[in-house]
This record gives structure tokens, C-alpha cells and sequence, in this order.
């Protein structure tokens, strides 16, 4: 998928001293703070480069927020980020949060689906969406016996051409039948995304799903050949490093989290920010055109700025802009948003009963729950809960369920605490089995949808801006929605906008 604009290149050798350049950063979230972190950073051999960071919250980090409570602890918002995406790890490396990354526990993996009440595991060597283990498949209680004769049927579908862009369940319904878009990537993509999966983009979601469809036919063939050259790869290079050697591969889990709280991370960035250029509780009201750059209004006052980096929410950069380019505003605008709500309630492992193996559970809109997972926090990254305490991590909202976010914190908790006791039953948190302690957040508009069509929408979205000398976007609506993601589009842009005056 294209990147926000066209990438300068700034050639080797060239840095960056002799720039008098101000560039506003709108959005204190972590693609602004990742944007902030950059400018900062090149500020430093560079006194005439300056940059102010406009948040309208009273407090930096976006959705990120960790409370440590009783030992324990506790995400407002994400907990963590996927490995495999460097930008995340690369930066706490920077920052010298290095041996704060703790890798998920993966020798406990294992999520389950609720079915009617019941927890039914996922089944061995399904990869994300594809099944790839005949027995496994074959034996499984999450799927009819009619779909997983399709899924074995599935092997025998040729190659189809690349069309136009579709939903994520016409391609799996297509492969696998409904009842694998109902029972797996409904609930699997409502977790990532608190989207829908006829909704969202196959080919921005699951751009590899597409090409092997292209090239295979059968998705499940092309996940298999995936698979063979992936662990030839990864023999190779153990085979160069040495099984044993000081350059062995090092195990990693599939999410990485810190230590004490993704907190840390927005709290280090800002210990390497100027306090002096960090402006909160300061919602910009109106950005425009000026003869000398970009004038930027927030409080009733307006400032002259060379180029701006608009992190925040595409909805919010859709009204900055109005202004300035209606055709780009709409296509920002029309960007959807889920809202999220995350519930933390901490127990004492000795007065509930045994929690199932594994990470947790996912709940398909077919349920009819308010429910759409449960993270068993504790399980997933050893160490970060208090000796005897179990800490379970509840999400609800998303495309379908936007009311609940008016509801009161007392009803969703006790929404949770009722759908626990059902799904994993009585005796292990039953109704008489009280909380140490709640904790209910809210993130309305928060969780940007890649829907069908985003790819052609971010096209008209990368023509337009790349118009408008002077402005960068960033955040999780446009090329990936992780921490990752984020860091990486906040960091390019800064880069941009300096290498742009170069």
C-alpha cells in the first residue's frame, strides 16, 4: 500500500544544519509525539529548526495509558504491539527502553471462540484465517461438518485474476463458506480492527490473502508454500549464525509490550521534548494558506509555521482542511471510525475458580454479547501482574455497538461480569465473585476502518497532499493502524518536511 505522500530521498552525507524552518505538529498522540521525537532529534545539531506540538487533551499519548495498581498492571488502551513491525521496538531502543520489551508469553497461545456459550479452541495450524492441518481442521468443534468438507474442497480452487476491491468476508466466504466468516473472521478482524468484516478492505487488510488468490487459487495452498519458503529462510539464516552461536536467532513472541506499561513510552519520548514547544489543552481551531507557509490558529491565536503534520484523527484533519482543499477534506472525512471501550477487572486467583489455558477469547457478533474479546492480561505477559492476581481485560463497542459508549461505567461492569459468568461459567467468576478493582476507558472515534475501497481513497488522499507544499498526515487511518504503524508515519513525516526545505 502507497505511504501518506511521495518519499524524498535525502542523499547520503547530507544533514541538516543550516535549516530555519517551524513546523507545527497537530495531535499529541503517538504518530505526533513519534513526529515531535524526530524534529527534536534533528533539532540537535540544527538550533534554527523549531516545532510546536498542539494537543487538545490535557494530557500526551492518544489512546496509550498504563496505571500500575496494586502491582498490577493495568492498559487504558492498547497493551501492546505486533513484533514482526520494527518501528515500535526500534524507537524503546532509542530511548533506551531496550530491556523494558518483554515478548508475549506464546508458549501459553491459545484463543478460543465462544460457540453458544462454550470456549472452542482455535484449531492447530490455522494461520490467521487459513486452516493448513487436515486433522486438526477435520476434528474441530468450531466448524459444521458442510464447512469444513468446503475447506478441504477449498484446495481445489484456481487461480482468480486480480478485480476490484471487495470485503474481507466476500473473500473468505468465497474460500471457506459463511460460517468461517461468521465464526472467524468476524471475531478475529473485530478485535484488531472493532470493525466488521463485510466492511472492511480484503486488499488493504489482507493484501497477502489477495495475491496468493492471484497466484494460487487456493488460499490454502498459498499459505503452505508461505510457510516452506518462510521456515527455509529462517533455517538459512540460524544455519549462518549458528545454532549456538552469540548470533543465534532469539526467540520472540508474536506482541511485545513493556515492562511497566506502554505509558513508559510516551513518558520517555516526552522527557527528550522541548516542554517549551508542547502546548496542551490547545485544540487548533482553523489552519490557512499564508504568503510564508501555513498559519495555524489555536485559542484565538495564530501562528506562522513552514509546514504542519497533522497526526491527529482523519475526521479532524477532514474540518482543518475544509478550507483549504474541499476535495481532500471529503475524502478525509470519509475515513469511518469504531469507538472502543476496554473494562480491566482485577481478581484474587484463590477466590475464583481455574480460568481456561491460554491468552483469552473472542466473541462473534452472532452472539448477540456486548462482549467482543477477553485478554487474560497476566497470562499473556508474565510479570506484569501482582503474585496472585489475575487481571482480565475486557473490550466492547466497535461498528455495531456505538451506543454502549453512553452507557455508565457501573452498567459495564456489570455487563462484563455477567457475560464472564456465562461464558466460562458460575464457578469459575461467578456473581457473588467480587473484583479487586475496575476500570472502564472509553475511545470514541478512535479505531480508523480500512473499508473497501481505501486503497483507491488513499491515492486521491496522497495526490492531494502532495499539492500542498508544507503539510504531512500521520496516524493509524491511512497505512496501518498499530503503535508500529503509527511511530513509523509520524517519523517519515517529519523527515518529509525537513528533507522538503533541504
Amino acid at each position: 500500500m502507497p505511504g501518506i505522500a511521495p518519499e524524498v530521498i535525502v542523499p547520503a552525507g547530507i544533514s541538516y544544519q543550516g535549516i530555519d524552518m517551524r513546523i507545527a505538529i497537530i495531535g499529541g498522540g503517538i504518530a505526533g509525539l513519534a513526529a515531535a521525537y524526530e524534529l527534536e532529534t534533528a533539532r540537535a545539531s540544527n538550533p534554527g529548526l523549531s516545532y510546536t506540538l498542539f494537543e487538545s487533551r490535557d494530557r500526551l499519548g492518544g489512546a496509550i495509558g498504563s496505571d500500575v495498581v496494586n502491582g498490577s498492571v493495568l492498559e487504558r488502551g492498547p497493551d501492546s504491539f505486533l513484533t514482526e513491525k520494527p518501528a515500535a521496538a526500534e524507537l524503546c531502543r532509542e530511548l533506551g527502553l531496550g530491556p523494558e520489551l518483554l515478548p508475549s508469553n506464546d508458549a501459553e497461545r491459545k484463543t478460543f471462540i465462544v460457540i453458544k456459550n462454550r470456549l472452542v479452541p482455535l484449531p492447530d495450524g490455522l494461520m490467521f484465517l487459513v486452516p493448513t492441518k487436515l486433522l486438526p481442521t477435520a476434528m474441530t468443534r468450531l466448524f459444521s461438518l458442510r464447512t469444513k468438507i468446503r475447506m478441504g474442497l477449498e484446495l481445489l480452487h484456481p487461480p482468480r485474476p486480480s478485480q476490484e476491491d471487495e470485503s474481507v468476508a466476500a473473500l473468505v466466504e468465497r474460500h471457506f463458506g459463511h460460517e468461517a466468516v461468521e465464526r472467524l473472521a468476524d471475531p478475529l478482524l473485530s478485535g484488531i480492527y472493532g470493525g466488521d468484516a463485510a466492511q472492511l478492505s480484503a486488499r488493504t487488510v489482507l493484501p497477502k490473502l489477495v495475491e496468493m488468490e492471484v497466484e494460487y487459487g487456493s488460499l490454502t495452498r498459498g499459505m503452505l508454500a508461505a510457510h516452506k519458503k518462510m521456515r527455509a529462510a529462517m533455517a538459512a539464516r540460524a544455519q549462518g549464525a549458528g545454532a549456538n552461536g552469540p548470533n543465534s536467532p532469539v526467540p520472540r513472541g508474536i506482541f511485545t509490550t513493556l515492562r511497566g506499561g506502554l505509558q513508559r513510552l510516551v513518558d520517555a519520548i516526552t522527557a527528550r521534548l522541548d516542554p517549551l514547544a508542547i502546548r496542551l489543552s490547545a485544540p487548533v481551531d482553523a489552519i490557512e494558506r499564508a504568503a510564508d507557509g501555513w498559519k495555524v490558529t489555536s485559542g484565538g491565536v495564530t501562528d506562522t509555521f513552514d509546514g504542519v503534520i497533522i497526526a491527529s484523527p482523519a475526521w479532524a484533519a477532514g474540518a482543518l482542511l475544509s478550507r483549504v482543499d474541499a476535495l481532500l477534506a471529503e475524502d478525509l472525512a470519509g475515513i469511518p471510525y469504531s469507538s472502543s471501550i476496554t473494562v480491566n477487572l482485577v481478581f484474587d486467583e484463590s477466590k475464583i475458580g481455574p480460568l481456561p489455558d491460554g491468552f483469552g477469547f473472542l466473541v462473534p457478533a452472532s452472539s448477540g454479547r456486548a462482549m467482543l474479546a477477553c485478554t487474560f492480561a497476566h497470562r499473556k505477559f508474565l510479570g506484569r501482574a501482582a503474585p496472585g492476581k489475575a487481571v482480565l481485560r475486557a473490550f466492547l463497542g466497535g461498528m455495531r455497538n456505538e451506543a454502549l459508549m453512553s452507557e455508565p461505567d457501573n452498567v459495564l461492569v456489570a455487563t462484563v461480569r455477567r457475560e464472564l459468568s456465562e461464558i466460562l461459567g458460575a464457578r469459575v467468576i461467578g456473581p457473588q465473585m467480587e473484583p479487586e478493582f475496575t476500570q472502564v476507558n472509553r475511545w470514541r472515534r478512535a479505531m480508523a476502518q480500512y473499508a473497501v475501497g481505501h486503497q483507491d481513497r488513499m491515492k486521491r488522499i496522497n495526490d492531494r497532499v502532495a499539492a500542498l507544499s508544507g503539510i504531512e498526515l500521520a496516524g493509524n487511518a491511512y497505512d496501518g493502524i498499530g503503535i508500529p504503524d503509527c511511530i513509523r508515519l509520524g517519523r517519515k513525516a517529519a523527515k518529509q518536511l525537513v528533507a522538503s526545505s533541504l
